[in-house]
């Protein structure tokens, strides 16, 4: 699979443009049941990278957000490759015409996440990572910054939705960094961090799909990340998991130790 990634590159390029591109700002949304939004982009595009994966490489499995728990469960427990698909990551921009969402795809096997792809269409940005490759946006090296060490001088991505509360009560009254953004789309927060957009990232929650091919570029491009517990964010299960990260080593130590200071 790594000899054809050009070929799953392609897929995922042309059912952006196709599915998403053509759809943007005009899709009607849906709640699921969870409360959520889905578009009819976001099932399209499931149905589309989905068959296509599989008619490429038939003897691996597709894991979706937009599958059935059942399904997901079966998937995730499944000795066969596993293409790890949100097929569009930040739903609810997408469907207010907000330009900042993206389509995110890993391979996980034997455990391991081996190759990563986020594209943004709107960009036309690719991040890639594999595992004998380094993280690439549109085939050019993407290196975190060694610059940026005092957290003071840091840009912070937060989601400050599904944090506890007094973590997120000390980031409003005390704040550590330079200044705060929130984008709403995780799987395209993590690419821009390995693309120095942002410096220090906080997230309460994220599933395996928002998370698992973002932060292995992030990984590639030589950021540090954890859990809020301090254990890898990586695991193969679908139990949704906290991050906290940061570009460089010095710059992780001190965002950690700031958040762990809170107590929360």
């Amino acid at each position: 699979m790594h000899n054809d990634i050009n070929t799953v590159k392609h897929i995922i390029k042309t059912a952006a443009i196709d599915e998403l591109l053509s759809r943007f700002s005009k899709v009607k949304k849906q709640l699921k049941t969870d409360g959520s939004i889905v578009t009819q982009s976001d099932l399209a595009m499931q149905k589309r990278i989905s068959r296509e994966l599989l008619a490429k490489f038939p003897l691996s499995i597709v894991l979706s957000e937009e599958m059935t728990r059942e399904e997901q469960n079966s998937a995730i427990h499944s000795d066969m490759p596993i293409w790890c698909l949100d097929p569009l990551d930040g739903t609810s921009n997408y469907a207010a015409g907000i330009p900042y969402f993206a389509v995110s795809l890993s391979l996980i096997h034997q455990a391991k996440i081996i190759i990563g792809l986020v594209y943004d269409p709107i960009r036309d940005e690719l991040f890639t990572a594999t595992e004998q490759e380094p993280a690439l946006l549109n085939n050019k090296p993407l290196q975190c910054s060694r610059n940026i060490t005092a957290l003071n001088q840091a840009i912070a991505i937060i989601d400050f939705k599904r944090l506890k509360n007094s973590l997120a009560v000390k980031l409003l009254q005390h704040q550590g960094f330079a200044s705060q953004r929130n984008f709403g789309a995780s799987a395209l927060d993590w690419c821009w961090l390995a693309a120095n957009r942002g410096h220090v990232y906080l997230h309460g929650k994220q599933h395996i799909w928002d998370y698992s091919a973002g932060h292995y570029i992030f990984q590639k491009a030589g950021g540090y990340a954890c859990t809020l517990d301090e254990e890898p964010v990586f695991i193969p299960q679908l139990n949704s998991r906290s991050v906290m990260a940061a570009v460089n080593l010095p710059l992780y130590n001190k965002w950690k130790n700031w958040i762990n200071g809170s107590n929360a």
